[in-house]
């Protein structure tokens, strides 16, 4: 590789970083801060709050890196220009490679590293989370309930405690049970305990108030009932994977016995198309800012600034590659579409660049602007005129 390669690999590789590790660190603590509950509620160590937080990490990862490297090589090639470096280097007659040859080195490997993270480490990611979580709910009534505090273990489900005893036994018991839409309960008890298989709640010694929705109240005293929580821990301590949470192995061959496939298949065929153009996108936007920000242009010339117009056409592709992995659930036919994004913007931009063509955001709405007023134009007067020779 040759000096000047190198010079703009590093400095569109230290821009990158600046861009990236800020935006995934606003991100990754927004994700994580929605998480709090799980210290709060569940009476987890902080410890195991640090390690949900990391796990979290790989799924932002594949998100940011794209319009990283955008901005990355917007800002340091509008730099290179604004200091006449881009201006030096056309009139030192250096091939057009120089400048683009680096840059999809960089795309390339960081589009590699995405793959990696996206179909590899991501996946397992998502089960540690999952599994972390189920775990940590697991047994909820008799290990984490603490005494003397309202819990919420479902919704419209709270229990409190007075004291927790040896043997899995709780005193001083106090249910209330919203869930069902016409009538409210609230058991009292004066003891009670977690059968060994978390299925049901055992009181001795209490009374059951039933309050339909018009105010009516009956209240009956038990020596002994039965509360089930079998709706509740059925699947506590197992977590439920989905197709997001699967390797590329998976994907590519699912188990037709699994629940969740048999449930929903077009989810694991939308995310195996998505996780096989997701990663194409860095190496897309890289061609992309190339186009726009790539040539050397002059200070009196007004447009729009490099980085926005990049910015905005990424995230049109990027909306639209979502859109259509969506899609894909209900619809196949936008599996062809899907593919069809990147592969386009791609073609468009290297025929761009080949023919050192320079495209603006602002350019092109006035070009789509100038049509719609000239087709309208031409239309109207002929309406009218139709419309006089009819009268």
């Amino acid at each position: 590789m040759k000096l000047l390669e190198i010079y703009i690999l590093r400095r569109v590789g230290q821009m990158f970083l600046v861009a990236l590790l800020p935006v995934l660190a606003i991100i990754w603590t927004t994700q994580v801060l929605q998480r709090v509950n799980l210290v709060t509620d569940s009476g987890q160590s902080v410890g195991s709050f640090a390690m949900l937080a990391t796990l979290i990490l790989p799924s932002i990862i594949p998100v940011v890196l794209p319009f990283a490297l955008v901005i990355g090589i917007t800002q340091t090639l509008t730099t290179m220009n604004n200091d006449s470096e881009l201006t030096v280097i056309d009139a030192a007659g250096a091939k057009r490679s120089i400048l683009v040859r680096p840059i999809l080195l960089l795309a390339a490997l960081i589009s590699v590293f995405s793959f990696f993270v996206d179909n590899v480490v991501e996946p397992k990611a998502k089960t540690g989370v999952r599994q972390m979580v189920a775990e940590t709910y697991a047994d909820l009534l008799s290990t984490v309930i603490e005494e003397k505090n309202f819990r919420k273990i479902d919704d419209g489900l709270f229990v409190q405690i007075s004291e927790r005893l040896a043997g899995r036994v709780l005193r001083g018991l106090f249910v209330v049970d919203e869930r069902d839409p016409a009538f409210d309960m609230i058991y009292y008890a004066r003891e009670g305990a977690v059968d060994p298989s978390g299925a049901s709640l055992l009181m001795k010694d209490g009374e059951v108030q039933r309050k339909t929705r018009d105010g009516n109240v009956s209240i009956i005293r038990f020596d002994s009932y039965s509360f089930d929580l079998s709706d509740l821990t059925e699947n506590r301590g197992q977590a439920t994977l989905r197709a997001s949470d699967r390797d590329l192995g998976y994907l590519l061959n699912p188990d037709t016995t699994d629940k969740d496939y048999i449930a929903k298949p077009g989810t694991y065929t939308a995310e195996l198309h998505r996780r096989l153009t997701d990663w194409t996108l860095p190496f897309v936007f890289a061609l992309i800012s190339l186009v726009i920000a790539g040539d050397a242009r002059s200070h009196r010339q007004a447009r729009l600034h490099p980085m926005i117009g990049a910015l905005s056409l990424s995230f049109a592709l990027r909306w639209a590659s979502f859109y259509a992995a969506n899609e894909i659930d209900t619809r196949p036919t936008f599996i062809a579409i899907l593919y069809g994004i990147p592969v386009v913007a791609s073609v468009i931009s290297v025929v761009l660049l080949n023919l050192h063509g320079r495209f603006s955001v602002t350019t092109g709405i006035g070009s789509v602007w100038l049509w719609i007023r000239t087709a309208a134009s031409s239309y109207l007067p002929r309406k009218n005129g139709n419309s006089g020779g009819n009268t």
